[in-house]
């Protein structure tokens, strides 16, 4: 098999996972190189060579799409795939940065669950001041502002914690494009 073919399999292999269009169009890409190194009279050897390890090519496509995605449609499943190929692509930086991500995540998850259980707390108030019965005792204006300010500030909460997951997941985003960046020099042009 010569190094072409080679090539093309492993990095094939490795992209698998991706959409089949999204794979075949960097496939075909790779094969329109090796193509143009034979028209400039360069060997196929060596024109792998100058492409480098394919699967670790195929790493960085695979986060460059997760990240392309990510752009272009805002979706738990594009922010997930962001994620993941960012996890791929700086798997050793994560080992540092792995440990920061976690707290913030179960940080802003609790967040979020404390915000859900006042919306539920204010929500269940709410009938019992109206019918002037609960914790405020005769006030059922007082009751009545008590729950709605209890709920109102669980849905705030919650709203805040969306919004800083958002946050995060852009500095992820492009906290890979900076790595993306620094290695795209050795890829092909």
């Amino acid at each position: 098999m010569n190094s072409r073919q080679m090539f093309l399999d492993q990095l094939r292999a490795s992209l698998k996972g991706l959409p089949r269009h999204v794979a075949d169009d960097i496939l075909s890409e790779y094969e329109a190189h090796f193509d143009e190194g034979q028209a400039q009279g360069r060997s196929d050897s060596d024109i792998a060579a100058g492409l480098g390890d394919p699967v670790r090519l195929a790493r960085e496509l695979r986060a460059e799409t997760g990240l392309r995605r990510w752009e272009d449609e805002r979706s738990l499943t594009n922010a997930l795939g962001a994620i993941v190929g960012v996890f791929g692509l700086a798997a050793l930086d994560l080992l540092i940065v792995l440990p920061v991500l976690l707290a913030l995540a179960a940080l802003d998850l609790a967040f979020f669950l404390v915000g859900i259980a006042f919306c539920l707390v204010g929500s269940l108030l709410l009938p019992l001041a109206i019918v002037n019965i609960g914790p405020f005792g005769g006030d059922w204006l007082q009751s009545l502002l008590v729950s709605l300010g209890t709920a109102s500030g669980g849905a705030s909460l919650m709203a805040m914690c969306v919004l800083f997951t958002i946050g995060m997941v852009n500095l992820l985003v492009r906290y890979g494009r900076a790595h993306y960046r620094l290695i795209a020099p050795s890829l092909p042009a």
